[in-house]
């Protein structure tokens, strides 16, 4: 199998959901808080991502407005509340780091780590926001942008971090017996708090069963809908068995008088529509006519223009045409003289050829019209 800790993730928290986005490749927009999470990520990354002077403070906080899409949010007072958060957590995390400081080793670096299962192999691909150099060895560190703090215990269980452990000793086998050298950390950025723990050999190979334990419910799996308060957030809720009812639609059939009067309403104005039609023939007529006379292509009035338009269509002699064609040998791909076979054949023709081609066309047909454009100058 090949997937994501997000996918794995996703499972655990509703089978059905997993089903929509892996299986039945069901997409649905971002939401706020999503749009919201990814812009913190790329600002952090902005911040870190330099060579000899990284971002200050100021230069982080531009970034993060010249980003900054009002539009995603549903009203005023969340987009506000938002952008304040956004500023708030971009200030905060420039009192309590100096980028400087910081000795980066990779920024959302993508991974691909192999998980044994038997004779079977599962491919895990992701990114990680951020690996550091430290002097007790490396530090993995994940963003996030979580409402509320957990405790300890999440990031000591946390199979993402274990996840990207695995793909970094991909990396650095020579660290497998030094794993307590490798800190994971969870930077809960809206609380400026950062939760890490590390990892024994022991315990590596002890929670990889855990991952290989959801890769099995997964193949066997019906997808059951799951509730959780996660489904608040949820794109896939109108198509949901569990959610359903939320967006069933009440049927409203009009009554006997209310269908008629539907229906002579539909009819008087198709008929004012007519006769609204008829008159703008004539009124288009009798302009062209005044053009004609005083040798003018354009009227203005009231901050329009009104403009005489040409259009002419085009014909070619099928009998010219088929012998100038069957001389070289193509006809048949055109038999019937259809324009765009035509230009089609005629790229691959002699210029002779195509120039004879050319001539055979003649106007069939030639209308004059009028349209209106607002007038610029005005």
């Amino acid at each position: 199998m090949n997937t994501s800790f997000s996918a794995l993730n996703t499972f655990k928290t509703c089978p059905l959901k997993y089903k929509f986005q892996q299986i039945d490749k069901l997409r649905t927009p971002k939401g706020p808080e999503a749009i919201f999470g990814t812009l913190i990520h790329n600002t952090m990354k902005f911040i870190h991502d330099g060579n000899f002077l990284l971002p200050t403070e100021k230069d982080a906080l531009n970034h993060f407005s010249s980003k900054w899409n009002p539009d995603v949010f549903n009203d005023e007072l969340q987009e506000r509340t938002a952008f304040a958060q956004g500023v708030r957590i971009i200030q905060d995390y420039y009192k309590k780091n100096d980028p400087n400081e910081a000795q980066i080793v990779a920024l959302e670096s993508r991974f691909s780590v192999e998980i044994k299962d038997g004779k079977e192999s599962h491919i895990i691909s992701g990114f990680i926001d951020r690996i550091d150099k430290t002097d007790k060895g490396f530090e993995i560190i994940d963003y996030k942008t979580s409402r509320k703090l957990p405790p300890q215990e999440t990031v000591e269980t946390s199979m993402q971090l274990l996840i990207y452990l695995l793909s970094f000793l991909k990396r650095h086998p020579d660290l497998e017996k030094n794993t307590q050298q490798i800190d994971l950390s969870l930077y809960f950025l809206k609380h400026g708090t950062k939760l890490t723990t590390s990892k024994t050999l022991q315990q590596i190979e002890e929670e990889k069963e855990s991952i290989l334990e959801i890769i099995h419910e997964i193949e066997k799996s019906d997808f059951p809908a799951q509730v959780t308060p996660l489904c608040d957030w949820c794109g896939h809720q109108k198509i949901c068995p569990m959610w359903k009812h939320k967006f069933k639609e009440e049927k409203n059939i009009p009554s006997d008088t209310e269908k008629t009067q539907m229906i002579e309403e539909f009819l008087v104005l198709q008929d004012k529509i007519k006769g609204e039609k008829r008159r703008i023939v004539e009124l288009q007529e009798k302009i062209l006519e005044i053009m004609e006379t005083e040798n003018v292509e354009r009227f203005f009035a009231e901050g329009k223009i009104i403009a005489k338009t040409s259009r002419k269509t085009w014909k070619y002699d099928e009998e010219k045409l088929k012998n100038i064609l069957e001389e070289v040998g193509v006809w048949e791909k055109v038999l019937k003289v259809d324009a765009v076979k035509l230009r089609q054949v005629s790229a691959t023709l002699p210029p002779q050829v195509k120039k004879s081609v050319g001539d055979t066309k003649y106007i069939e047909k030639e209308s004059t019209s009028i349209n209106v454009k607002k007038d610029s100058g005005k």
